[in-house]
């Protein structure tokens, strides 16, 4: 029998250093620090590339993602380092993607044409809003005519452009939502990412939900605002190919996203960050040291940026298959959660009630579904 191939590989970046950490933000972040410590992380990250490679083995490269954190802060002469390490490491796709995470400062638009030229292709845009009064609640550090001029640079300066916006902030109606879709959609954008506003344990709007300062939408409009962002979108030709993100097209999806809704191996580099490679057809998490300090030092002594590589078991990777496969609208393949024996009864039942999609082969949520998905896949890995 001929060997199958491997499925593509994605490389995740993590950049962990903001000017200002927002309020919302439970992700792995730092203020800025001196020029010393981002020019050694970015040495680490090309190191710890080159040690993963060794693990993964010839591959495919489809995708690179600079996250973080704010990636366009860091130097655009780094971020060429980074994509030529890894098209070097592993063999590039003809059509790879290269995205950068931004933030719409005037400081880092005027840097749009230097990160094109270091091999970006895809500008994913922190906008968040459009309208002063938002941002200034979500503690941005730009206004809204700020994030136009940056949206307009981004669209002129890469061939793709997604802009990510928050919903279900207080005192926000449905009419007001999609209004600012649409605004959001003449700016260029072929990709959205509408994320509804949640509150993370420990965060500055934790402590401010619980002394009273605001209260979180409540579940009613958060589904009414939801159904908005889909009714809008799709009457502006967008696809909802994944619960909070929208594409005009296939083309325009988000490549790298894919890869981790789809259950393929991605090396992740960088302080905090996760990966899941398959050696000997078994998969394993990755995830690097937090601290950028410790992220150093351990590049320094091990080569990687991670303490362990973890073996998951069938159980646990299939379980992973099922969060993250039900997200798309493609779903999952049975024959991959074989290891669950979901009962084919509580199968049917999500069926009925419109949740699950009537479809032997693929595990796949409806539109509904994805509405309760939470509650849908507790359901099923009961």
């Amino acid at each position: 029998m001929p060997e199958i191939s491997p499925p593509p590989l994605g490389v995740y970046v993590h950049w962990p250093y903001c000017a200002k950490i927002c309020p919302y933000c439970d992700f792995n972040v730092y203020r800025v620090r001196r020029a010393e410590e981002p020019a050694a992380l970015a040495r680490a990250i090309v190191a710890d590339l080159a040690a993963q490679a060794e693990l993964t083995g010839p591959r495919t490269l489809t995708s690179i993602f600079f996250g973080g954190g704010t990636p366009s802060l860091m130097e655009p002469g780094w971020a060429a380092e980074i994509v030529a390490a890894a098209t070097q490491l592993w063999s590039p796709a003809a059509d790879l993607e290269v995205s950068l995470e931004a933030n719409p400062t005037d400081a880092e638009a005027e840097r749009f044409a230097a990160f094109a030229a270091a091999g970006v292709t895809r500008l994913s845009l922190g906008l968040q809003a459009l309208d002063d009064a938002s941002l200034s609640f979500l503690g941005r550090n730009h206004d809204a005519a700020t994030g136009v001029r940056a949206a307009k640079a981004a669209a002129r300066a890469f061939p793709r452009l997604s802009l990510d916006l928050i919903y279900a902030r207080p005192g926000q109606t449905a009419q007001a939502w999609a209004a600012e879709l649409r605004q959001a959609v003449e700016l260029g954008a072929e990709h959205l990412s509408p994320y509804q506003l949640t509150i993370e344990s420990g965060t500055a709007f934790d402590r401010a939900v619980r002394h009273g300062r605001f209260a979180p939408a409540d579940p009613e409009l958060g589904a009414e605002l939801y159904e908005t962002t889909q009714a809008c979108l799709e009457a502006q030709g967008f696809t909802a190919y994944e619960v909070s993100n929208h594409a005009r097209g296939e083309a325009a999806r988000s490549r790298h996203n894919l890869v981790y809704w789809r259950g393929w191996d991605y090396v992740g580099v960088g302080p905090g960050a996760h990966g899941r490679l398959t050696r000997d057809g078994v998969r394993h998490a990755t995830v690097g040291e937090a601290r950028p300090a410790d992220y150093l030092a351990r590049v320094a002594a091990s080569g990687v940026g991670f303490a362990t590589l973890e073996a998951l078991s069938p159980l646990e990777a299939a379980e992973e298959r099922v969060l993250s496969g039900l997200r798309i609208e493609d779903g999952v393949p049975r024959a991959e959660l074989a290891v669950l024996e979901l009962a084919p009864e509580r199968i049917a039942q999500m069926v009925e009630l419109g949740l699950l999609a009537d479809d032997p082969a693929r595990l796949r949520a409806t539109a509904a579904g994805r509405l309760l998905l939470d509650r849908l896949t507790a359901e099923l890995l009961t």
